[in-house]
């Protein structure tokens, strides 16, 4: 009975306006052939759970551009029942089937309804050429992820919340500033991904740094112009050598092993289009999220943990920082063992009620 009940309501959600196909979404698996990767603290990229139902779904933004999701719905709801619901985005240069999946999974066995989905750009999302960095298309993305849930039948449209895992932090927080629709903002491992190019982490990018890099990107659209070849720039190593850094590494366990690797990533953005992240500001008047609730979420150990912390110094009440024992920056990406979700619950909890 409660089988056929959950059809009913998934196949009511999916006739619903906005929504533009809809089938039972495939599970991703390990990449076969890669070395495993560091898989301790729980390591479970590809976390699947038979308490909770999975379509694909596509719906448009206002750009007209083709979003791609997965809707994740528990099984067992009763007739009638509006639920909150959360949207769940990937890591940048990521994909949903990247640690978006496996939140929405695990906050979805708690009873939310759920939705990660691709950005703009990536996966299996719409936009020409692929990776490109478009910010406001990014967040603009998680205000139409708002648009589809607040036609669904199972879902309460007042009691919708999201969540950003590393640089859809960033998005998150700049598509919260300006739909008040979104009523709860949590963000993991978040990357001010504006500051992160603007300055380097830690301030470690000089002006002139900035402006070759700038010069090098321009001159990169005369060649792309012109019909030559697209280039791209920055993401996860292919390869590891004796000179790579601490944190290639750290990204190199997960994207390019079978613990998070997926065929259809590369990580790399387009470098002309990657300059764009240097306008983009999205701390800027994050007060003006206040009284709605925020809260962050970093490791302990990671290199990111500056944002969340310069995040949580500026935002407006209510607002929360947990910092996670012993934990790194890519080590809440999938480390079920770490990551504290139990307090995204109850945060989610408390704040859609």
């Amino acid at each position: 009975m409660k089988q056929r009940l959950l059809g009913a309501l998934l196949l009511g959600s999916l006739a619903a306006p906005g929504a533009w196909a809809a089938s039972p979404a495939s599970v991703a698996r390990p990449t076969p052939g890669l070395a495993s990767g560091d898989t301790s603290n729980g390591a479970d990229n590809f976390y699947t759970s038979d308490k909770v139902t999975v379509q694909k779904v596509v719906f448009k933004n206002q750009f007209k551009m083709k979003v791609a999701g997965n809707l994740f719905v528990p099984k067992g709801l009763k007739r009638g029942a509006k639920t909150p619901a959360i949207v769940v985005g990937h890591p940048m240069g990521a994909i949903k089937e990247q640690s978006a999946n496996l939140y929405a999974t695990k906050l979805a066995e708690q009873g939310f309804v759920t939705l990660s989905l691709d950005l703009s750009f990536w996966g299996d999302s719409e936009g020409q050429p692929r990776n490109v960095v478009a910010p406001d298309v990014y967040a603009e993305d998680f205000s139409a992820a708002v648009d589809f849930l607040r036609t669904q039948p199972v879902v309460d449209r007042e009691r919708i919340g999201v969540l950003g895992i590393c640089g859809s932090g960033s998005f998150v927080i700049s598509a919260a500033k300006i739909d008040p629709r979104i009523k709860a903002v949590a963000t993991v491992s978040m990357y001010d991904m504006g500051a992160a190019s603007r300055n380097g982490l830690k301030h470690s990018v000089t002006l002139e740094q900035r402006k070759k890099f700038l010069e090098e990107a321009a001159l990169q659209r005369d060649v792309e112009f012109a019909g030559g070849e697209t280039k791209y720039t920055s993401g996860t190593p292919e390869a590891l050598t004796d000179s790579s850094t601490v944190i290639d590494r750290e990204f190199y366990d997960f994207y390019r092993t079978a613990r998070g690797h997926r065929p259809n990533t590369t990580t790399h953005p387009t470098l002309s289009s990657n300059t764009r992240f240097m306008n983009f500001y999205p701390f800027t008047d994050i007060e003006t999220i206040s009284p709605r609730p925020m809260l962050f979420i970093a490791g302990e150990n990671a290199h990111s943990r500056e944002f969340s912390d310069e995040a949580y110094r500026l935002a407006g009440e209510p607002k929360e920082l947990v910092i996670v024992p012993g934990a790194g920056h890519v080590d809440l990406y999938d480390r079920v063992g770490l990551i504290p979700f139990d307090k995204l619950t109850t945060f989610f909890q408390t704040n859609l009620k």
